[in-house]
């Protein structure tokens, strides 16, 4: 959600934290703001402004700050309107205290109540205030900055990840964390802070990743770690891997489509070094899941939020059809509150790009309290879900900067076709022939998908067509249903258009009631064994006046009699087509949004790596 970015060095401390803010205004963007120690004022300034991370760099530019201390936050609003006051950085009525926050204090009305009695005036309409006057209520009666902030955090009830300076102390700034992602950057003669390695990748790879009820106060030339009984703890430091480059548009328009772009690549960069030398088999990083561990398993959850669901319903389909163990698949927001019947024999494949997406994060620790074997699926390493499940499959996709995920869902689909080949022969539902098979055909797919990317200026030319389409409807039946249900979700989120997917076999039953002359229908039809049923279906719709894209494999020719346009995928073994058939909906979706006027990396209303409820 919100991004924080901290700094304590040498530097003017501003330049640092807006570079650093524009790296993760993909965490949010409603406003944006800095609190430096100004040397010349001795003083704590704020300087915040609603919108874009631009406008704080304009009235920074017209009333310079300098400082070798600083903290910065871009915002995702949960308290308050996004405004100049709700903005990021907050101070507290002195100014002696200020504070950014990402997360939510469940019980900040009951604290701000308190101080209110006791005369400290508040002006914003944010949760994130009630910390900072908190804190300075604490520091009035201790006079220590960091006795101050452990009491504070003694009464505070919820998440949050934060940066705090004192004006009273301006060597030092500190952070706290609990469900929040937080790290502690390492330089030399200078350290930093932020909610993301992209903020501070430029200055630093070394980390410290803090773990929840953790404290780090951070000078120039130390960092000291403390846990909520104020001892001393030693943290190893965690070297990040991502090259610099890997987080730049590198030519491209947006985000977005350069990350559509290196799917070729993420697919790639996770079968490497995943098939067993001889062939036999599929390696999962030493994920403890052999043929004695399966024994006792009898029964599979997957839990996941939004595009990453979509993923994990890939392998629901998949391990049930080929391994026949039984799969439940639940959002994570209501798994954590429907009593899941989960015990010691029950798989929970938890699936999240941040690895710190805060419904999956409970999900896991609601399994592991149940005894469930837990295996996480993220991307992020070292992230709080990653290190937190028992076992940990890397999905290697690099940094995803743009809001609406793509080469996520490639990276998480590739991992659930790799587990579900290692429980198959783990388990003996699958034959050596048929492995060996499906082990070629996934080989191939890295080039398959730059077969369809090539297809991008067609995909371009649908979307001039189909422009002015307010209604969209997608629709497919088994793998071609999922696919369905992604793509009405990145249409949704980036171009703001109103479409719903549905179970082709279902229109019949009352979709079909709302299709009329121009409504544009978007057909899925890759599965050979159901597709003279879809093509019935398409049939119906375009009885009725329906305009119908149809995605299919190629040599479907009678796609062409009935499908006003078509895109075909290279033909691959049935169960990889999930993978190839939600190229074309990225790039029609990413293409539609760019037509409307949409700025496409940054969707209204949304923010990457959702930590809050």
């Amino acid at each position: 959600m919100c991004g924080i970015v901290g700094y304590v060095g040498d530097r003017n401390a501003v330049p640092v934290l807006l570079q650093g803010l524009k790296k993760l205004e993909y965490r949010g963007y409603d406003s944006a703001g800095v609190a430096v120690y100004s040397e010349t004022d001795g003083e704590v300034v704020v300087c915040k402004a609603k919108g874009r991370v631009e406008n704080l760099e304009n009235k920074l530019y017209d009333h310079p700050v300098k400082g070798r201390l600083g903290i910065g936050h871009t915002r995702w609003a949960t308290h308050g309107v996004p405004s100049d006051v709700n903005a990021h950085p907050h101070f507290s009525s002195s100014g002696e205290v200020a504070v950014v926050h990402n997360g939510i204090i469940e019980n900040y009305m009951e604290i701000k109540e308190i101080l209110q009695s006791k005369g400290y005036e508040f002006v914003s309409e944010t949760d994130t205030e009630t910390v900072a006057q908190l804190i300075e209520y604490y520091y009035n009666d201790c006079g220590d900055i960091t006795d101050a902030v452990f009491r504070a955090l003694e009464k505070i009830d919820g998440s949050y990840a934060l940066g705090i300076i004192c004006r009273d102390f301006p060597d030092r700034m500190i952070a706290a964390k609990k469900n929040g992602p937080l790290i502690v950057g390492l330089g030399e003669g200078e350290n930093f802070i932020a909610s993301d390695m992209t903020a501070i990748l430029k200055y630093t790879r070394n980390t410290y990743v803090l773990e929840d009820d953790e404290v780090a106060v951070i000078y120039k030339d130390d960092v000291k770690i403390f846990n909520l009984d104020r001892q001393e703890i030693s943290k190893e430091v965690y070297v990040v891997n991502w090259s610099i480059e890997a987080a730049e548009k590198s030519g491209y328009d947006h985000f977005m489509l350069k990350e559509i772009f290196e799917q070729p690549k993420v697919v790639s960069d996770n079968l490497n070094h995943r098939f067993k030398a001889d062939g036999t088999g599929v390696y999962l990083d030493g994920i403890k899941l052999d043929r004695e561990v399966l024994k006792s398993i009898n029964k599979i959850y997957v839990v996941a939020c939004g595009t990453a669901y979509y993923a994990g319903l890939v392998g629901k389909f998949l391990i049930e059809k080929i391994v026949r163990i039984p799969v439940n698949s639940d959002v994570a927001s209501e798994f954590r509150y429907k009593d899941p019947l989960i015990d010691e024999n029950t798989l929970v494949l938890a699936i999240s790009q941040s690895g710190e997406t805060a419904d999956t994060l409970e999900a896991v620790r609601l399994a592991k309290r149940r005894g469930a074997k837990v295996l996480a699926i993220v991307n992020v390493v070292g992230s709080t879900i990653a290190r937190e499940a028992g076992d940990v499959l890397y999905t290697m996709a690099g940094p995803e900067i743009s809001v609406a995920s793509t080469k996520a869902f490639s990276a998480q689909v590739t991992a659930m076709f790799l587990l579900t080949l290692h429980i198959a022969m783990e388990s003996g539902r699958m034959s050596l022939e048929e492995f060996r098979e499906i082990k070629h055909e996934m080989e191939l797919l890295p080039s398959h998908i730059n077969a369809i990317l090539s297809q991008a200026p067609i995909v371009k030319r649908f979307m001039e067509k189909y422009i002015d389409s307010k209604n969209v409807f997608y629709i497919g039946r088994g793998l071609d249903y999922i696919v369905c249900r992604e793509g009405s979700l990145k249409l949704k989120e980036i171009a703001y258009l109103h479409s719903e997917p549905y179970a082709a076999g279902e229109l019949k039953h009352g979709p079909i009631a709302l299709i009329e002359p121009s409504t544009l229908v978007i057909g899925v039809a890759t599965q050979q064994e159901l597709f003279t049923k879809t093509l019935s279906n398409i049939k119906e719709v375009k009885a009725r006046g329906a305009r119908v894209l149809m995605i299919a494999m190629e040599g479907s020719t009678e796609t062409k009699e009935f499908a006003d346009d078509y895109i075909f995928i290279p033909r691959t073994h049935p169960i990889l087509t999930p993978l190839l058939a939600n190229i074309p909906q990225q790039l029609f979706a990413y293409y539609m949004a760019v037509g409307l006027g949409n700025d496409v990396d940054k969707p209204r209303n949304l923010a990457k790596s959702v930590t809050v409820e």
